[in-house]
This record gives structure tokens, C-alpha cells and sequence, in this order.
């Protein structure tokens, strides 16, 4: 190689030198400062990361907190909502009725008709205490406090409900179903409806009832067992008659002898119900005349023998009713017949016939269109055991229904029967019902 070539390419390799050392130089720079700043990443990260780790943690405590507080009102709710799951559920219910009223011949009186509170007590879906109290004030002024019902009802299963105490007679709808003053359509009951002997208004013993589906026809039922009614006789020249009958729940059985009965009911079209009533039994008389109350009362007459009860003879007791009602849009008609039969009695201080007491109606009422006023008719023809009870009636009648439960009624009777007795009196009634 020539002295030429070594000198250039000594020169071409210091030159090269030369030119890599800054360029090396620059790199370790640039390498430091991108070194640093992903250490600046690094601990930037890190800080987030530990941030992140801290609202995780705080968040963790704040939801603990919230199901603290979310279990909390539960409880609270729980135990402000506690009546409403109670095991025992209390309702009360009731009616009361004001009004005035004057017979022809006769000036008139404004009445406190009656206040009747009805409680309820059930427990769960077995067992519930009814009960209908009945405060009445008389002519004189007093309140006179009477049980009307009182029964303690054991729901078997859906159809069948046992119930054992006071309770109203199942004989007809009148009363079990129509006899509160806000139900019943005119002021006053049908002629032997009431508390005048031909329909039971009460019996105290024990009753299954309940109701069932035949197909698409839906029925119910009512039968019982019970103390049965007690008689009433009067003396008058020189025999003794059957009076009355009192089938008002009495809580001795005078004679022993049970009554049974029931109704049966079937709904074979909408809006229609068709009953049909009966009752068998023993009744024997416990009173004399007017004086008749719940033991033995002293004949009026004092020709008349010795009354003891003891050697009075239990006489046969037979009753049978049919009922209808029809609600057809406003209209709504209804039926209802009931007879209570009393056999005679051979052996006894009163012994004598028996006698019978009947008595049907037929009602029609019709709300009018667009208004409040219900105009109402009546038919009743009731025949006595005792002649001066008997009495036929037309009652006509025009409500004004101040609201559903509130019910403002003119009623006007024209009665016949015997002449002199209050049964062939005319008269007004204004009432004034309110159910609640």
C-alpha cells in the first residue's frame, strides 16, 4: 500500500471518530430525559393507583353504611306497618236512624229510632267475634240497651263457617238481611216481619252456613240449632188462647226441646235469588197475657188458675217461608211469605188449640235516573194468632239518598184491620238513616 492511501484512510478513520462522539453524546442525553420522564409516569400512576385504592375503600365503608341504613327503615316501616299484618284485624260498623212520625187522630212525636254499634274481631282467616249492640230509647225517656247478635264464627274452609250464639233467624231475608234502618227501603218492617211473631227474628244456639258453585250457578245455605221461641197465652172468659209467639233468642230452653231449621238460597240468574225457609221444633208457653217477658208472669184475670210453668206441655212448633228479590237496572223487586204454626196442647194450665201466624209483601222500588229519589211501594197482609194484630197495608214511600250510607225517607200506611185496634190506624213516618 502506498504512503498516499495509508495517510487518507488514518485521516478518514479520526474523522469518523470525531463525528461519533457528539452523536453519542446526544443519545445518553436523550435517553436520560425519556428515562426520567417515565419515571415521572411511573410515580404518577402509582399516585393515581393509591387514589383509586382509597375511593375503593371509602366507597366499600359508604355502601356498608347505606344497607346499615336501608336495613334500618325496613325495620322502621315493619314496625309502623305492623297493625296492618296483625294477626287479629278489628272493624266496627253499624247504623242509627232518627225520626218523627203521627197516626191519624194522634199528634205526633219526634223519636230517637235506635243506635246500633256492630263490632267485628277476626283472627287471621279462622276465627271472627261479630256482634251488634242496640240502644233504643222508650216513650218514657230511658235508653234501653239490648243485645240484637252475638256470635263467635269458625271458618272451616271456604264454603262452611260455624258460628255459636246469638244470632239472627235465617228464616226469609227480612231479617237477617233488610232489617237495619239504612237497608230497608220504607220506615218501618212488614206486618209480622218485626217483632210480632209470624218470622223468628232471633235464636241463640249454634248455625253452619256458607255457600257453594253448582255449575254456573251459585247457591247458599243456612242451618241450625237452637233454644226455639216461647209462648204466650191469655185467659179471657173462662179459657185460655194462644196469644203470641216469641222467637227473640232466649238463653233457656223452657221446655228441652230443641228447634232446627235453615234456608236454602239459589242464584240461577244474575240479579235473582229465590230462598226457600223452614224450622221444626217444640214451643211451650212462659208467660200470660201482656205481662209476657222471659220467665213465668202473673195472669191478669184472677179467675184465671195457677200457672206452672212445669206442667205446661211442649206444643208442636213448625215454620215455612219462601222468599224472592229481583234488582233489574234501578228496579228492584222483592217477595217474601213466612207461616208459624203451633200445635195444640192437651194437658196443662193452657191448654188449648193451636193457632197460626202467616204473613207475605211484595215490595217494588225504583231509583230514577239521574236524580236521588227513589219512590217505593209496598203490599203486606198479615194474619194473627190474636185477631186485633191482623192487618193488611199499603206503604208508600219516596226516599232521598243523600249518599250511598245515608238515606232520608217519607213513608205514608194505610192500614186495615180490626176497627178500634192500632192496626187499623193510618199513619206518617219521617226518618232519617244513617249506616256506617
Amino acid at each position: 500500500m502506498s504512503i498516499v492511501n495509508r495517510k487518507f484512510q488514518r485521516c478518514a478513520l479520526i474523522l469518523a471518530m470525531a463525528v461519533a462522539m457528539p452523536l453519542s453524546a446526544v443519545a445518553d442525553e436523550k435517553f436520560e430525559l425519556l428515562q426520567q420522564q417515565v419515571e415521572a409516569l411511573q410515580k404518577q400512576l402509582q399516585e393515581v393507583q393509591e387514589v383509586m385504592q382509597q375511593y375503593q375503600e371509602q366507597m366499600t365503608v359508604k355502601e356498608g353504611q347505606v344497607e346499615e341504613v336501608v336495613t334500618q327503615l325496613k325495620e322502621d316501616v315493619a314496625r309502623a306497618d305492623e297493625w296492618k299484618h296483625s294477626d287479629t284485624l278489628i272493624h266496627l260498623a253499624g247504623y242509627a236512624d232518627v225520626g218523627y212520625s203521627f197516626a191519624s187522630g194522634e199528634d205526633g212525636s219526634f223519636a230517637v229510632g235506635r243506635f246500633s254499634p256492630i263490632f267485628h274481631y277476626q283472627y287471621r282467616d279462622l276465627v271472627m267475634l261479630e256482634a251488634e249492640l242496640e240502644f233504643e230509647v222508650n216513650e218514657a225517656g230511658e235508653t234501653e240497651l239490648g243485645m240484637e247478635y252475638l256470635t263467635i264464627d269458625y271458618f272451616l274452609n271456604d264454603y262452611i263457617a260455624l258460628s255459636g250464639g246469638k244470632f239472627l233467624s235465617p228464616i226469609g231475608q227480612f231479617r237477617q238481611n233488610l232489617h237495619p234502618s239504612w237497608i230497608n227501603k220504607l220506615a218501618s218492617a212488614p206486618p209480622g216481619f218485626g217483632h210480632d211473631g209470624a218470622a223468628p227474628t232471633s235464636e241463640i244456639g249454634l248455625q253452619a252456613r256458607g255457600g257453594f258453585q253448582i255449575g254456573g250457578i251459585y247457591a247458599n245455605y243456612a242451618a241450625y240449632a237452637g233454644n226455639g221461641p216461647e209462648l204466650i197465652a191469655a185467659f179471657e172468659d173462662g179459657v185460655y188462647e194462644l196469644e203470641g209467639i216469641k222467637a227473640e233468642g232466649f238463653g233457656n230452653d223452657a221446655d228441652g226441646k230443641k228447634v232446627f231449621g235453615g234456608r236454602f238460597g239459589i242464584l240461577p240468574l244474575p240479579g235473582l235469588e229465590i230462598g226457600l225457609s223452614m224450622a221444626t221444633g217444640k214451643a211451650t208457653v212462659t208467660s200470660i197475657e201482656a205481662e209476657a217477658g222471659h220467665g213465668v208472669a202473673e195472669a191478669q184475670d184472677p179467675d184465671a188458675p195457677d200457672f206452672d210453668l212445669h206442667d205446661e206441655e211442649a206444643r208442636d212448633y213448625d215454620v215455612l217461608g219462601a222468599d224472592f228479590v229481583w234488582g233489574l237496572g234501578n228496579f228492584q223487586l222483592r217477595g217474601e211469605y213466612v207461616k208459624s204454626k203451633v200445635g195444640a196442647a192437651q194437658t196443662g194450665v193452657t191448654a188449648s188449640e193451636g193457632a197460626t201466624w202467616s204473613s207475605w209483601y211484595t215490595q217494588l222500588a225504583y231509583l230514577i235516573p239521574q236524580t236521588k229519589f227513589e219512590p217505593v211501594i209496598r203490599y203486606a197482609d198479615f194474619k194473627s194468632g190474636n185477631a186485633a194484630q191482623s192487618q193488611t197495608q199499603w206503604g208508600l214511600g219516596v226516599n232521598y239518598l243523600i249518599s250511598s250510607n245515608v238515606i232520608a225517607k217519607v213513608t205514608y200506611e194505610f192500614n186495615d184491620g180490626q176497627v178500634g185496634t192500632k192496626a187499623d190506624i193510618d199513619r206518617w213516618l219521617f226518618q232519617l238513616a244513617y249506616g256506617f
